[in-house]
């Protein structure tokens, strides 16, 4: 959804893939019950205090920036969610995981699976989207023992060679499985807050590398 310009408040809205699917179950299945908001367009580098003409002109500029139109894809839009915070909230929300920044799984000949779960310090999020680039990598999962929950939108840009190979999934935890693969390769792995939006992203070393010696 977006606006249609910066002089109105008529909007633009567009189903994506999955809210035409429960338009198409009927009225009952597709009900709206949550919405996020997102600056992705805004540069606000362009804040000028140093205006001649005064503060009433600091944002001058960025009020007249144009505005996104509405896209379905949410692996472009959503980027950079709006967050409100308690007033007594003193630090920024921080995504902090059970892991390293780099996940390696060495060529073991076996299989191996690790557990990868979010805690956000300052405030909470009651569900996180996980993000794997490449699941020509590693394969993952919602873990068992994770709260898994629906929706959410995924903030963050894939670039074009990775959007095709990208897997998601919602929930608190998830497992990473690696399998053979021809050489070593590497992923990355990014987690976002679906309530505050809080990023962070691990790199994935994959070395199980395929023997045909063995």
């Amino acid at each position: 959804m977006g606006f249609l310009n910066n002089t109105t408040v008529t909007v633009d809205a567009i189903l994506t893939k999955k809210g035409r699917e429960l338009l198409a179950q009927g009225t009952e299945a597709f009900n709206i019950t949550k919405f996020a908001l997102a600056d992705d367009e805004v540069d606000y580098n362009l804040f000028d205090v140093t205006h001649p003409n005064g503060s009433d002109f600091f944002g001058k500029v960025i009020e007249n920036m144009p505005l996104l139109e509405a896209m379905p894809d949410e692996n472009h839009v959503m980027r950079y969610k709006l967050v409100t915070l308690t007033k007594s909230t003193i630090k920024m929300p921080v995504l902090t995981l059970n892991t390293e920044d780099t996940l390696t799984f060495p060529d073991r000949r076996i299989p191996t699976t690790r557990s990868v779960s979010a805690e956000t310090s300052g405030t909470n999020d009651t569900s996180y989207t996980f993000i794997l680039h490449d699941n020509t990598v590693v394969s993952f999962g919602v873990n068992s023992n994770s709260t898994a929950a629906s929706g959410g939108t995924v903030p963050f840009f894939l670039g074009r060679d990775d959007a095709p190979n990208s897997d998601t999934r919602i929930g608190t935890a998830v497992t990473i499985t690696n399998f053979k693969v021809s050489k070593s390769k590497s992923t990355q792995l990014t987690i976002v807050g679906n309530d505050t939006g809080a990023t962070k992203s691990i790199t994935i070393n994959n070395d199980f590398v395929n023997d045909p010696t063995a």
